[in-house]
């Protein structure tokens, strides 16, 4: 193999180094082989390494093409002498390898080895450990326990999310002339704005910013101003999701929805007292009431109703030109048109009835009227929400009392998507809960329902018997058992082993008596057998005493 000068690799190729075609014969090769060796041969080219090079490959194309053991190894492996190993070095700048430089080069090694790469690592871990699930720090988390509860409302959300761990650093104003503009700004939202809980400097600059854009009052703002808030604006997708979970380990159901609703002002850049018209192109308050006035049948005072006018009766478009009305048609095609059905029901079970106990599932099938068949939903139309968001709805069942069962987010883009809630029965008696369907980022097209329960006494159910080859099952050894029962009969044949062993001994010390020693031993027995006859004879005679004295 070579490479050529634009740094590619080339095969082997006796045919071009030789300049004949493929298919030439030894005539042609052998007038080729001599007509280059004359032309680069090292006595017509001296000091010439490139000739030299040149002759060499030449010979070498040569012997690849006549020679037999050469020509079988370039048909095997490219290369006329035989397979070859690939050898890939790093090339290195010169100076790193001069000895007057070794000093240097050892430092900057030790400096990188020792001080850089352990920083290097320290940060990582330090700046990793500080961030929980969805990538939300840990303190913001505290920050949301702390100021999260039960009676939460959404006009509190922009100062809660404004003290996040994450705007700390960012949103601390540093000279006079950030705090007189924030002072400014404050003026221009003062009136919707809550009265502020927190006075640090960080909390209400984020609190000023969120409410700049959620007014639509950013136009006055520095470019630093701007392009703090859209950073807040980038974080503030898993913020929101983080202000969810809390609400959820919490247990409020109304918090939760209002966190998702302050998802949809921030998307939407609208706040509470906003009409839900204004998420249509080129609306304001003017079309807005516009909208608000008129006959019944074409009079829309939010979103949803305005979708259902025809487009030819729709009004507030009078003054739009041709292309703001088509973005405006557009915009509500996009819309998302939801049907929400629910089923209660128990898997496998043969009747629709729910006893207490039973695992139930309550199926909510959400379908977008609003798409073909096939067709999927794409991003969210926010013109003033400077970051892409996907469509998604939350779908929360929860209690009368505000307690929530299951709260998930639902980002299957098909037209229809089945969610399934699964919970276990509670006591016998008639229960009704609250369904949740809640847009991510539209105003207003949330919905709301409800959804029955009644559960019956599981004791009317007929006995379950268990089936006999089941109740053999119960009895065969499990895994664990069955080694250990192999443990235990390794040991009993190891102690049987043992006791062959002793019995193997005391045969062995087993021998043959002599004429003395069973004389002895017949004098021994005899001597046993008489007294255990004294014996016998005295326990008689105390027992005739004992019948006598009893009379």
């Amino acid at each position: 193999m070579s490479v050529s000068s634009d740094g590619e690799v080339n095969s082997f190729d006796p045919f071009h180094i030789l300049g004949v075609d493929s298919g030439a014969d030894n005539k042609v090769i052998k007038k080729a082989y001599k007509k280059m060796s004359l032309l680069y041969h090292p006595d017509k080219n001296p000091n010439n390494p490139a000739a030299e090079a040149k002759f060499m490959m030449v010979a070498k194309a040569y012997e690849a093409l006549t020679d037999a053991t050469a020509k079988e190894n370039y048909e095997k492996y490219g290369n006329p002498d035989g397979k070859q190993s690939l050898q890939v070095s790093i090339g290195l700048p010169s100076w790193l390898l001069d000895t007057d430089h070794r000093n240097i080069v050892l430092m900057a090694y030790l400096i990188i080895m020792v001080g850089v790469i352990p920083f290097c690592v320290w940060r990582y871990y330090s700046d990793s450990s500080k961030f929980g699930d969805k990538d939300v720090m840990y303190d913001t988390y505290a920050w949301f326990h702390h100021n999260l509860n039960e009676h939460t409302l959404v006009k509190s959300l922009p100062e809660i999310i404004a003290g996040s761990a994450e705007f700390r650093q960012r949103n601390l104003p540093h000279t006079t002339d950030e705090k007189a503009e924030i002072s400014q700004a404050m003026n221009l939202v003062r009136s919707q704005m809550q009265k502020p809980k927190y006075n640090h400097p960080v909390c209400v600059t984020g609190n000023v910013l969120m409410h700049a854009h959620l007014l639509r009052k950013t136009e006055n703002l520095s470019p630093k101003a701007k392009d703090d808030l859209a950073y807040m604006l980038r974080n503030s997708t898993s913020l929101i999701e983080a202000m969810i979970t809390v609400c959820q380990h919490q247990d409020s159901l109304q918090t939760a929805v209002n966190c998702i609703n302050f998802g949809q002002f921030v998307t939407q850049a609208m706040w509470t007292r906003d009409s839900s018209l204004l998420e249509l192109p080129h609306f304001t308050s003017e079309e807005v009431k516009h909208c608000e006035k008129g006959k019944a049948s074409v009079r829309a005072n939010n979103i949803s109703e305005y979708i259902k006018v025809d487009d030819e009766e729709k009004k507030g478009l009078a003054d739009f030109s041709d292309q703001q009305k088509r973005d405006v048609l557009e915009c509500c095609r996009i819309l998302p048109d939801l049907s929400v059905e629910t089923k209660v029901f128990v898997d496998d079970d043969e009747d629709a009835k729910v006893y207490e106990g039973d695992l139930c599932t309550v199926r909510v099938t959400l379908t977008r009227n609003n798409l073909k068949e096939g067709e999927k939903a794409g991003l969210v139309h926010a013109p003033c929400f400077p970051f892409p968001k996907q469509e998604a709805w939350w779908v929360i069942l929860g209690t009368r009392e505000g307690k929530i069962i299951s709260i998930e987010k639902v980002t299957k883009p098909t037209r229809v998507v089945a969610h399934d809630i699964k919970f276990l029965a509670p006591r016998v008696g008639e229960y009704e809960f609250d369904l949740h369907v809640v847009s991510n980022a539209y105003v207003g097209l949330d919905q709301k329902m409800k959804v029955d329960l009644t559960t019956l006494d599981n004791a009317v159910l007929p006995e379950y018997k268990i089936h006999p080859d089941d109740a053999d099952l119960d009895d065969e050894p499990t895994l664990f058992e069955e080694m250990m029962n192999a443990n235990v009969e390794e040991d009993s044949d190891s102690d049987d082993e043992g006791d062959s062993d002793s019995d193997e001994e005391e045969e062995e010390g087993i021998r043959e008596l002599s004429a003395a020693e069973r004389k002895k031993e017949e004098l021994r027995n005899a001597r046993k057998k008489a007294t255990a006859a004294d014996d016998d004879d005295s326990d008689d005679d105390s027992e005739v005493e004992e019948v006598y004295t009893e009379k």
